[in-house]
């Protein structure tokens, strides 16, 4: 309906006689005060490399407080600490959270680290539906570190109280500052300050991890990570941001495209696949990019030269690559590599295969990677929670907050801006800082092969151009996607890896 200026009086209350009654002033009502934390204890044990360990799970509420003494959020965790420890400030900690931003803890929970598992198919297909597989996890590592899964503001059970709203801690900058806090604050009540510090996170969570890390060790909090665990890393998001005149991501997503196309068989299997991924990644680096640098000042030849070899490396025909203008964007990609067969590949993970209403659109309909295993992990956690761990709550479990993704503040508080333009997030330099400020960081940077979220290229051109100590960085690579866990011997190497950056034994 248009609204007429006469409509827009009476909208805003200027209505006669009631206007009177609008103005006048209602009484302030407090909001009631927050009920207190819940928290369930439960007592397990469990068989993990080879050692039996009693453990406690602890699934509860932490309420956080403002400068004023105000409750301001209630973050839901759920915490595992082995039994009997004799002297806990020799035993380490493991923070660990997912991404997104808007996701739950739940993918790492349940997918590597906890003492449970959900088992889905290694090799690209599908979960299915109920019931799932939920196992015993013998490569939980909790014979080596006590292990803490964080839900931010807006996920899982964890939410705003008081006074405040979700959408106040939906950011970069003040979500890591309420995970510092909560860190802080779980520290102390758990008299945990002497433990060897590590935090995990995997994907939007990679960011937050080197953001947290940040405010843990700047200012006068000082405190000092023994280590992080990188997983799926995204920390220059220049690198992976396809927006017209940004070349950068064409390049960097390249060698992903060609281990995929080698995978599906779009591309005749070389005799020694990592050879050819070091010469994509120099054909990346020192012809392609400068060439989509040059743009229309490329001359004829050269394109062709170029064009010749981008098809060799990809599979796509050199009459689609001209139709793009020889960039190969992840999501076309996803739709033309196999759209001869029929099939769509996934972006998490291109192992997986989609199938679309129909194979004349420029874009895929989903990711297959995403929806072939979402509904296994929802309901086990969901299961695991309320059964096993006794949890009972007046609300649904946030598996993922669209709205937070939708409405995350990318740059920070204002006062520390001195111009609002769009740009891109790149917390590299920040960990940099870090590592230099604090010479003993270990850093493991895990990266999937075939993920077309957070490509394994990017991440190597982004320590390569932020003043990162590589030499610190413990960089692994795995035959698997985003969540490269799903792949049984990738999920046996991930954790042999993360072992190996908290025991500092190979």
């Amino acid at each position: 309906m248009m609204i007429v200026p006469d409509d827009a009086f009476l909208l805003r209350g200027f209505d006669g006689p009631e206007a009177k009654k609008k103005d006048e002033k209602a009484p302030e009502t407090k909001p009631e005060p927050p009920a207190p934390p819940k928290v369930f204890k439960t007592k397990h044990s469990g068989t993990f490399h080879g050692k039996t360990v009693g453990y406690a799970a602890i699934a509860g509420e932490t309420h956080l407080k403002d400068a004023a003494g105000k409750p301001r959020a209630s973050i839901f965790t759920t915490a595992y600490l082995k039994d009997g420890e004799r002297d806990p400030t020799r035993r380490p900690v493991t923070f660990v959270f997912n991404g997104g931003p808007g996701s739950a803890s739940l993918w790492l929970h349940l997918g590597v680290f906890g003492p449970k598992r959900v088992k889905v198919p290694s090799d690209g297909e599908s979960a299915g539906t109920a019931p799932f597989p939920f196992i015993d996890n013998p490569h939980c590592p909790l014979d080596i570190t006590d292990l803490v899964f964080i839900d931010p503001v807006g996920t899982g059970y964890s939410r705003a109280i008081g006074e405040a709203k979700n959408e106040e801690f939906w950011g970069l900058d003040v979500d890591a500052s309420t995970i510092a806090d909560f860190i802080c604050r779980w520290l102390t009540d758990n008299k945990r300050w002497g433990s060897p510090l590590y935090i995990a996170g995997e994907s939007y969570g990679t960011t937050r991890a080197v953001a947290v890390a940040g405010k843990l060790h700047g200012g006068l909090q000082n405190v000092a990570l023994n280590g992080l665990a990188l997983i799926s890393v995204i920390i220059d998001f220049h690198t992976a941001r396809f927006e017209k005149g940004n070349p950068l991501p064409d390049a960097c997503f390249l060698p992903t495209c060609t281990a995929s196309a080698i995978y599906h068989g779009a591309l005749k299997k070389p005799a020694n696949r990592d050879k050819l991924l070091e010469e994509v990644k120099a054909f990346a680096i020192e012809e392609y990019l400068p060439a989509m640098l040059l743009g229309s000042r490329l001359d004829k030849k050269r394109r062709q030269e170029i064009k010749a070899k981008l098809s060799r490396f990809t599979g796509l025909s050199e009459d689609w690559l001209e139709r793009t203008n020889l960039r190969v964007e992840p999501t076309r990609f996803r739709k033309e590599l196999l759209r001869a067969k029929g099939k769509t590949v996934g972006r998490l993970d291109t192992r997986y295969l989609g199938n679309d209403y129909d194979d004349a659109g420029e874009y895929p309909e989903s990711d297959p990677a995403g929806h072939a295993i979402a509904g296994a992990y929802t309901a086990a956690m969901n299961d695991y929670l309320t059964r096993t761990l006794t949890v009972e709550m007046d609300r649904p479990y946030a598996v993922f907050s669209m709205e937070a993704l939708k409405n995350w503040d990318w740059y920070g508080p204002k006062e520390k801006q001195q111009l609002r333009w769009p740009g891109y997030v790149n917390l590299a330099p920040e960990l940099s800082r870090v590592q230099r400020e604090n010479p003993a960081l270990k850093v493991l940077m895990a990266n999937g092969l075939y993920d077309l979220a957070t490509p394994f290229f990017a991440v190597e051109t982004t320590i390569a151009g932020n003043g990162i100590d590589a030499s610190r960085i413990d960089m692994t690579y795995y035959e698997a996607g985003h969540m490269m866990y799903v792949h049984e011997p990738s999920l046996k190497q991930l954790v042999a890896d993360f072992r190996r950056l908290v025991t500092g034994r190979k």
